[in-house]
């Protein structure tokens, strides 16, 4: 099997999910953010990884001058188009308008969930799986309000 890179060194690419330590980028705790989505890095090196994986090294100088290895499936040209997100997973959003599920209101306006998944299609706009109580909800992204600190700080 022959593997061929979607993208050449030195090229641009963004990365298209967060990316986080999985305990093999030195100085940061497992689980840290290294990269946040939507980042426009340059490829420095392709690499195989298990013989069926390509691997970028992609230099992210806005995020931190991070070098980060990305899978092929993490990363799009940085040309492609791109709608960037307002929330990301763990934010607490509140409904704009009432939400419905087959014509019956399922949450008011106002109610407040956790963001629990980022759902991104090409060139479309952005939902969110949201959980408002004991319910998920495919909510997008033009019916959420972020939630405002107790604190009134932004």
């Amino acid at each position: 099997m022959i593997l061929e890179p979607r993208f050449a060194c030195d090229q641009a690419v963004r990365v298209i999910r967060n990316l986080r330590n999985d305990g093999t980028y030195p100085g940061q705790p497992t689980g840290a953010l290294l990269v946040r989505r939507g980042s426009v890095g340059y490829v420095g090196h392709i690499g195989v990884f298990l013989q069926d994986q390509i691997i970028y090294r992609v230099h992210f100088l806005e995020a931190g001058n991070r070098i980060v290895g990305c899978r092929e499936t993490e990363l799009i040209s940085a040309d492609a188009p791109w709608i960037p997100n307002r929330f990301e997973r763990g934010d607490r959003v509140t409904a704009r308008l009432g939400l419905a599920v087959g014509g019956t209101v399922v949450g008011a306006a106002g109610a407040v969930g956790e963001v629990i998944a980022v759902i991104r299609e090409p060139e479309t706009a952005t939902h969110y799986h949201v959980l408002f109580g004991d319910r998920v909800l495919r909510v997008p992204e033009s019916a959420l309000d972020g939630v405002r600190p107790l604190d009134g700080s932004d």
